[in-house]
């Protein structure tokens, strides 16, 4: 009967987990990270076709622990918004994989390809 709770409640949590997904706003795009550089900063290949350098903000600079691979959401600097870029947010692998279901992650899997 533990069993059945447990697996019960691990569904509940997957469902929120994936109908509240944070979608980019505004000038905000996705992407996914190329290369760790060092400093919190990295080199990020966004969805609208520019290669980025990126950091993360101080007020994320110890929740946020992102990998090689990782999906993220990039907010360009409105200055110098060709090159650079914060990262605001990473996607779980669940939310990866809704994103993809959904059609949003189209233009990297195009991407991959080459």
């Amino acid at each position: 009967m533990g069993k059945k709770k447990e697996q019960l409640a691990e569904q509940e949590k997957l469902q929120q987990e994936i109908s509240r997904i944070k979608l980019p706003r505004g000038n905000q795009t996705l992407g996914i990270l190329d290369q760790r550089l060092g400093a919190s900063r990295m080199r990020v290949r966004c969805l609208d076709g520019k290669t980025r350098i990126c950091r993360i903000p101080g007020r994320l600079k110890r929740k946020l622990w992102v990998r090689e691979g990782d999906i993220i959401i990039v907010e360009p600097w409105e200055f110098s918004g060709e090159g650079k870029g914060d990262v605001l947010y990473k996607y779980t692998p669940t939310q990866v994989v809704f994103l993809k279901n959904k059609g949003y992650l189209k233009k990297i899997e195009e991407m991959d390809e080459f």
